[in-house]
């Protein structure tokens, strides 16, 4: 595959740019380039670039979500693709808003960023009940599940999810992860989660390096 063809993958990616990127990847693909090249050195290059930016005050969460929807769309065109040779994804996450609180705009970024990095994740959607946690990682086996919520009422079911998951007999070898406006990291530790993230590119990037060292 041609470098500038890769190139522009990514810069069409982290411009927001679906009519650019989709053609190159389906074009790309009928050239016989392999699906992990595309997603890995396209297009989770590309969001760890938005990251970046993100991170260094260049852009803001439309510019953000933009990009994530390019990706997001690129990643459907490959998926089969990626099934077919066999391509692992870097982790599986359950993810969902708490029971209670209707808010998803966080989660999704969430879901989409982890995406962008390699996972494959299951979402649940918003006011997910403890009880349906508990039954997601016993039907998926993730290694990571992920509570949001934007309500300080709703933060208690965070707890009661992880004790569900323990009295399940599920926590052994599942990282829990947190996070949503009110909450913070020493409110993590204090329900027993294992990572808090303040934003979607914080849980991206935690939840990576976690999922690569455990390879």
């Amino acid at each position: 595959m041609s470098a500038e063809r890769l190139e522009a993958i990514r810069s069409g990616t982290v411009a927001g740019q679906p009519d650019t990127v989709l053609p190159l990847v389906r074009e790309a693909l009928a050239d016989g380039v392999p699906p992990g090249v595309l997603l890995q050195d396209g297009l989770i290059a590309a969001m760890d670039e938005v990251g970046r930016r993100f991170e260094q005050g260049d852009c803001y969460i439309p510019e953000m979500l933009l990009s994530a929807r390019v990706m997001k769309a690129a990643v459907d065109v490959l998926r089969p693709h990626l099934l077919e040779a066999q391509v692992e994804p870097l982790g599986r996450i359950v993810i969902g808003t708490m029971e209670g609180d209707l808010h998803d705009i966080g989660k999704n970024l969430v879901g989409i960023m982890l995406e962008g990095v390699g996972f494959e994740v299951i979402d649940l959607g918003s006011n997910v009940r403890p009880a349906r946690f508990v039954e997601a990682v016993q039907t998926h086996q993730p290694g990571f599940v992920g509570f949001s919520t934007l309500l300080t009422t709703t933060m208690p079911s965070m707890g009661r999810t992880i004790a569900a998951l323990g009295e399940a007999g599920l926590r052994a070898g599942l990282r829990v992860v947190i996070g949503g406006a009110p909450v913070t990291a020493r409110f993590a530790r204090e329900i027993g989660a294992d990572c808090y993230a303040a934003t979607a590119i914080e849980a991206a990037q935690q939840l990576r390096e976690i999922a690569r060292a455990r390879r």
